[in-house]
């Protein structure tokens, strides 16, 4: 019998039907994969399953009993509990005090045992493997540990079905491993869990069951043993998608962008040597901590070199400001878009704009007419798919925020745009998208240098691939010299 079971799911967003008659059923014991593309309705689901939202129709039921007027704290009461991308917890008050609030029973008059509750913390960590100070500021954690406290504050409120909603790409692969431990003990518990995520290599690894939703309908729930990725993909996308590392060969043209002993005592790099053509896209690989996203700050005057030096089409330039960087045709998409590379609760067609003001504004004054244009022109050239220029980012999905993260930056005409971790976050069909528009920018002349954590997509979308180890490069490799094997490798500091 399914522990917890959505029925004949439907629900609707201002005349947009977000999901259309769904079931979805988790057993006790088992992993249960969430997919599909940005806008297939899975956070719709889960938020109607942990009680944030009611669906227009269908119920859910949670070991046999259905949820009347669910709300989250019903939700948690049944063991319905949510953990999602952005830990919910509060970062003034103790890791104790964030684990008390969502087990204990608060009362006006109620006495606080501050031994009793630390040491009931200390207990609930422990479960997990867990090292972490109960009495620690919760804002001072880093994320992994932030996920560890929730996950244990969970467990504490008895919780019988535990979603997971994008719980990795923040993550080192270490702390990945680690978070795959707990979830593999919690399902030895007879804890159901629901994992959404788009890096479909983490479902092979971690699920046992794996639901598909395209468009907002169900399109099947298969076994992970009986499903291949092409297979998977196939399902997300309604279509073939024999690659989503579409590279296209470009004419390359001569050195744009050069690197030479370049150093940042502050960065923690040093004696870079690169260079990067005109239609060239270079991938950047590494381990994290390796100095990949340093490297980049750096190139972008972020943090400017205090050594060796950069030269922009055979002439030497100092790069001492991101202004500078910019006057001199150097745009950069940070790795993390919420936080560096947009304003989130500004509209699509302020962000747009936001980098060369000069080109819509007149005596200190803001054109909206033509920053209207230009945004609606990045628009439709990369299929932002957005109801207006007018609503925030926020509002739109990962995929098209990542592109409206690059008309920033497109907007000020770059002939040098460097790429931190371009399709973190995004499903397997934005994904393909961006692809085929970083293919279509190096066609044009603008050389690349694309950052990525993700193999495949350096070996996929690379001309060349430089791979860093302890702040420096430690080779550059054709890319068909190129293997994972041999990147890894060099990643970990041995010869290739």
């Amino acid at each position: 019998m399914p522990l917890l079971k959505a029925i004949s799911i439907s629900k609707t967003f201002a005349g947009v039907q977000a999901l259309k008659d769904v079931s979805f059923e988790a057993l006790a014991g088992e992993v249960h994969a969430l997919v599909g593309e940005n806008g297939a309705g899975k956070s719709t689901l889960i938020r109607i399953l942990a009680g944030a939202i009611a669906p227009d129709s269908g119920s859910v039921e949670i070991a046999g009993q259905v949820l009347e007027h669910s709300d989250p704290l019903v939700a948690k009461q049944h063991g319905i509990v949510a953990i999602y991308q952005q830990p919910a917890l509060f970062p003034g008050l103790s890791v104790a005090e964030n684990i008390a609030l969502g087990i204990e029973n608060a009362g006006l008059w109620r006495r606080v045992h501050w031994r009793e509750r630390r040491q009931r913390s200390t207990e609930l960590l422990a479960r997990i493997g867990a090292r972490i100070d109960p009495n620690a500021t919760t804002g001072g954690l880093a994320l992994a540990e932030q996920q560890m406290v929730e996950i244990a504050r969970a467990i504490g409120a008895n919780a019988k079905a535990l979603i997971l909603d994008e719980p990795t790409p923040s993550l080192t692969n270490r702390e990945v491993e680690n978070l795959f431990r707990v979830i593999r003990a919690l399902r030895e518990q007879g804890v159901a869990l629901i994992y959404i995520s788009h890096r479909l290599e983490e479902l092979f690894e971690i699920a046992d069951r794996v639901t598909i939703l395209r468009d907002g309908a169900l399109i099947g729930t298969h076994s992970m043993s009986e499903i291949d990725r092409d297979s998977l993909i196939r399902e997300m996308v309604g279509r073939e998608l024999s690659a989503v590392f579409a590279k296209r060969s470009v004419p390359i043209g001569d050195v744009r962008l050069e690197a030479r002993g370049l150093g940042s005592q502050h960065a923690g790099i040093h004696d870079i040597n690169l260079t990067v053509r005109s239609g060239e896209i270079v991938g950047i690989a590494g381990l994290a901590g390796s100095g990949r996203t340093q490297l980049a700050e750096v190139l972008f005057g972020l943090t400017p070199a205090d050594s060796g030096e950069i030269l922009l089409s055979g002439s030497p330039v100092r790069i001492d400001s991101a202004r500078r960087a910019i006057k001199l045709g150097i745009a950069h998409v940070p790795e993390d878009r919420r936080c560096h590379g947009l304003i989130m609760q500004m509209p699509v067609a302020e962000n747009t704009t936001l980098a060369d003001l000069s080109a819509v504004s007149k005596r200190g004054f803001i054109d909206v007419a033509k920053e209207k244009s230009i945004a609606g022109g990045f628009v439709e050239r990369l299929g932002v798919k957005t109801p207006s220029l007018a609503i925030s980012v926020d509002k739109l999905s990962g995929g098209n925020q990542q592109k409206v993260a690059l008309s920033r930056w497109l907007a000020t005409n770059p002939t040098v745009l460097i790429l931190d971790e371009p399709t973190q976050g995004v499903d397997v069909g934005a994904k393909s998208e961006i692809h085929s528009l970083l293919c279509d920018l190096a066609e044009r002349g603008i050389a690349i240098v694309m950052i990525s954590s993700e193999l495949p997509e350096i070996l996929g979308m690379s001309d060349r691939i430089a791979v860093m180890h302890t702040g420096t490069i430690t080779a550059v490799l054709e890319r068909n010299d190129a293997t994972q094997e041999r990147i890894l490798a060099l990643a970990l500091g041995s010869a290739a």
